[in-house]
């Protein structure tokens, strides 16, 4: 553990959920960087909830009420502090009195897009503030889709809502599936007539959360990345504990670690 400094406090990846396994470990950051209640990290499960930056009404809405549903279950709402369907879950699970983290893809001293400053810094503030990027480190397009790798990596699972067509929250995805995370599709993608990606990705594992599951899904959510109840300061579990971690998300697991779940032409290695 580091200790606190304008830079943000600064953790390993196995310090928040458990030694890593090899399928963990490729993609890992070395560190983390974190802004505000770091016991958030402590609060049992986490879910992510993306989509895209330009989503309609109608998914703003969903990603709301989707929100909203993740707080009243006690989990913490995750998302990457962008425009659209992430400041809408973030917002929704403040407003809905419960926790989330925001895991962004610039240092924490900047922000972007620059219309969610006043978000980032409320979120650092009251909620947790979480980037792998150092200050004075560059702010690039890769960086986000790095962000979604890792948070994929943070999250039990990932719930996609109403994604563009070259969205990070598909790249997320595809790698919470690597990852042998949950990943839940709204019904409404799932059964869109023009889109072809949804298919693919339930065959790899993903599945479909609507208005007549969500309540039995929630309530069943494995805790994935939650390997002990000690404080952050103290979280390497026991052998046992973290070979039963390994385990639990080995058998969870769409694919083997030498299988792709990444349909020809997608990008994974970015």
């Amino acid at each position: 553990m580091g200790a606190d400094t304008r830079s943000g406090f600064r953790v390993t990846p196995a310090e928040v959920i458990g030694a890593l396994n090899d399928v963990e470990s490729k993609y890992a950051p070395p560190q983390l960087l974190l802004a505000g209640k770091r016991d958030l990290l402590r609060r049992g499960r986490r879910v992510s909830v993306i989509g895209s930056r330009k989503a309609s009404w109608e998914g703003l809405r969903r990603a709301r009420i989707l929100a909203r549903s993740l707080v009243e279950h006690g989990i913490v709402v995750v998302s990457g502090l962008a425009a659209g369907v992430d400041r809408a879950a973030h917002e929704a699970a403040i407003a809905s009195g419960g926790r989330t983290i925001a895991v962004i893809g610039t240092p924490l001293g900047r922000c972007y897009p620059r219309e969610n400053s006043e978000l980032q810094t409320r979120i650092a503030r009251e909620q947790l503030l979480i980037s792998q990027f150092p200050a004075g480190h560059p702010v690039t397009p890769k960086n986000f889709l790095t962000r979604n790798r890792t948070m994929a990596l943070l999250t039990d699972a990932s719930v996609i809502v109403e994604p563009g067509e070259k969205s990070g929250a598909l790249f997320q995805g595809w790698e919470a599936l690597r990852l042998g995370r949950l990943v839940f599709l709204l019904e409404s993608i799932a059964a869109h007539p023009t889109l072809s990606w949804p298919k693919e990705m339930i065959r790899y594992g993903a599945q479909v959360l609507s208005r007549d599951n969500l309540e039995i899904a929630l309530e069943n959510l494995p805790a994935f990345t939650t390997p002990t109840t000690v404080g952050l300061g103290s979280l390497s579990a026991s052998t046992a504990a973290v070979a039963a971690s390994i385990a639990r998300r080995s058998d969870s697991s769409t694919a083997s670690p030498e299988q792709t779940v990444t349909p020809e032409g997608f990008n994974h290695s970015v």
